[in-house]
């Protein structure tokens, strides 16, 4: 059993541990407020351009009007994971990690390249330690003050690489915030879009236009495009950091009760330690006074 003055150290070493732990969950909690009411207040926007485009794609003659709807036969995957920059958030990141090395198994197997675009400090140290080349790495601004012009850099790259063909498909790798105790690591993917019909296969929406398209729909409809998928980064950003602050609390309340149990259990041993202390002196004094009498 360690001595007295050992226990106190620890029992102070974790309260102070307890204090920074409980602190830093307070600050997640602020910021994910914060973060989780824009996630929320930019959702309507991304619903709404979607239908638009929507409304838009069955004006459209057919898909080779609009390139960034045809599929070709994947040789090159192109990635973009978005993880954190910090650590001290539970299983965050070693959650998006583990999907990503089940679909990079998955790829390899298929005999696929793979291409890396990377958000995320936690990110580029994980790809970089196992030997994949980074296309780029998006270190300014970083995804807690990233903005809608991030974002935007962000989909131009991906949309430059794709249409040149250096890439014949982009797929995102982020998390995905679905409420205060659960966020789902997502691969979603990106490029060619295969969410939205057109032309024939998006007669069966029944979308009414009741405005007129200058100059031709498949040129307004090639402008709206990189809007679309600007707001679908931005708003995988958006989750990506809703779950790492979310992710972050959960981690930091659990490591202040784990000390705060550490303390009690710390001060048990230490009561005990010291009545067992004063016990022996006692006896000790008795035993000398039965021997000096």
């Amino acid at each position: 059993m360690a001595n007295l003055k050992e226990l106190r150290g620890r029992i102070k070493s974790v309260a102070s541990i307890a204090q920074i732990t409980g602190a830093m969950e307070m600050v997640a909690s602020m910021k994910l407020r914060k973060v989780q009411a824009k996630a929320q207040s930019f959702a309507p926007y991304t619903d709404e351009i979607r239908q638009m485009i929507q409304r838009i794609a069955g004006k459209v003659a057919s898909e080779g009007d609009v390139p960034l709807f045809q599929a070709r036969p994947v040789a090159t995957v192109g990635i973009l994971l978005i993880s954190s920059d910090r650590g001290l958030c539970g299983s965050y990141n070693s959650n998006l990690f583990l999907a990503l090395r089940k679909k990079l198994d998955e790829l390899e197997a298929a005999g696929k390249k793979v291409r890396f675009w990377c958000y995320g400090r936690k990110g580029y140290a994980w790809l970089t330690r196992r030997g994949y080349e980074v296309e780029r790495f998006f270190v300014e601004p970083p995804l807690d003050k990233a903005d809608f012009d991030a974002a935007k850099l962000v989909a131009e790259e991906l949309v430059s690489a794709f249409s040149s063909a250096d890439v014949d498909e982009v797929r995102l790798f982020s998390t995905r915030f679905q409420s205060m105790v659960k966020f789902v690591p997502t691969d979603a993917p990106f490029l060619p879009i295969r969410t939205i019909a057109v032309g024939d296969d998006a007669a069966g929406e029944h979308y009414e236009l009741d405005f007129l398209i200058e100059p031709d729909a498949a040129t307004v409809f090639n402008h709206l495009l990189p809007r679309y998928l600007e707001t679908v980064c931005f708003d995988a950003m958006l989750q990506a950091l809703t779950s790492e602050h979310a992710s972050r609390r959960m981690a930091m309340k659990g490591a202040t009760d784990a000390a705060g149990r550490m303390q009690k259990d710390l001060k048990k041993i230490y009561n005990r330690a010291r009545q067992e202390s004063i016990t022996k002196e006692l006896l000790d004094i008795v035993g000398g006074a039965s021997a000096v009498s």
